[in-house]
């Protein structure tokens, strides 16, 4: 595990999904978004326990062979989506699991490839395909009609100036196809105005993550992901998520709230009889949250914007 790599919120999601007091040995955890493997191997190291580890990206895949080899028969390693959890671990004989963690979003491994096309801090094609495979941004810039291109990034980047860049994305396309990070980037930045001031986001970010999570269905896949966590968790179960944005905290925030039953009732002057009395799913943990310490952001600048959600499942 690089320290370029290392995860954000490491001993936090550790402590979520080893609780003290327990034994973990023999238990079964699933790490729904391996990456580089920095939370797989904290897991394997902290108990002997099995990990299944699941990733959309094959370079993520064909990386982990020496951690296979290190942890033998205790890491499985799976290529796919977490959004098909229930599915994937049913076809290896699992029904039921200790914990599962997920950490959302693109990996520093992803950011750090310029071929990736995910970040415009390099120039390289622009793709933002996390599994190599289908549309690719670019494909999606140059086909989609301004309007609907103008609430992706609205919805998605939760950009005010969306229509204005969507207007210019088409104009600028009417010349040349969009086909680089860099080309993209600037097109966003002049249609906005201003220089890009250091100490705040690039004006192109917003942009890039719009366009990002809808080539990868990230929400979707967030959405699918967290219910199959509930279905697979055993009771005393543990679930972990780590968000990067305000997009993915608010689903995984309701998700938690809803199966806690700590959601606002519809009314409370209906009849107990007409309000839902599912009885509760999971129980909250920090239900504020999480967030990374002082001397964690300090080392490592992507831990800022993260938070921790943390739920025990206390129901089948």
């Amino acid at each position: 595990m690089s320290p370029l790599h290392k995860p954000v919120l490491l001993a936090e999601v550790l402590e979520a999904l080893l609780p003290a007091g327990r034994n973990h040995d023999g238990a079964i955890f699933v790490d729904g978004t391996f990456g580089a493997g920095g939370y797989t191997r904290a897991l394997l190291d902290a108990a002997n326990c099995t990990v299944f580890a699941i990733d959309r990206d094959p370079d993520a895949v064909k990386g982990a062979a020496p951690l296979i080899a290190r942890y033998q028969g205790r890491l499985h390693v799976i290529q796919g989506r977490f959004g098909d959890l229930a599915r994937l671990m049913a076809e290896r004989g699992v029904g039921a699991v200790n914990g599962i963690t997920f950490d959302f979003g693109v990996s520093s491994m992803q950011l750090d490839q310029a071929a990736r096309g995910f970040s415009f801090r390099f120039s390289g094609p622009l793709d933002m395909r996390m599994e190599q495979a289908g549309p690719s941004a670019a494909d999606l810039v140059n086909a989609m009609a301004e309007r609907p291109l103008a609430d992706l990034i609205f919805t998605f980047g939760e950009e005010r100036q969306a229509r204005r860049i969507a207007r210019a994305i088409v104009a600028a396309r009417d010349l040349a196809p969009i086909e680089t990070t860099d080309r993209l980037a600037e097109i966003v930045r002049r249609a906005i105005g201003g220089k890009p001031n250091p100490k705040q986001i690039d004006p192109a970010t917003r942009t890039f993550q719009a366009l990002r999570i809808a080539i990868n269905d990230e929400l979707g896949e967030i959405d699918r992901g967290l219910a199959a966590a509930e279905q697979l968790l055993t009771p005393g179960g543990r679930l972990a998520v780590v968000s990067f944005h305000s997009l993915e905290d608010r689903r995984v925030k309701q998700f938690l709230r809803d199966r806690a039953g700590a959601a606002p009732k519809s009314s409370r002057h209906l009849p107990v009889a007409a309000q839902d009395e599912t009885k509760p799913v999971f129980r909250l943990i920090a239900a504020g949250g999480i967030a990374a310490s002082e001397a964690e952001i300090a080392e490592n600048p992507r831990s800022r914007s993260a938070r921790l959600r943390v739920a025990e499942k206390v129901a089948a």
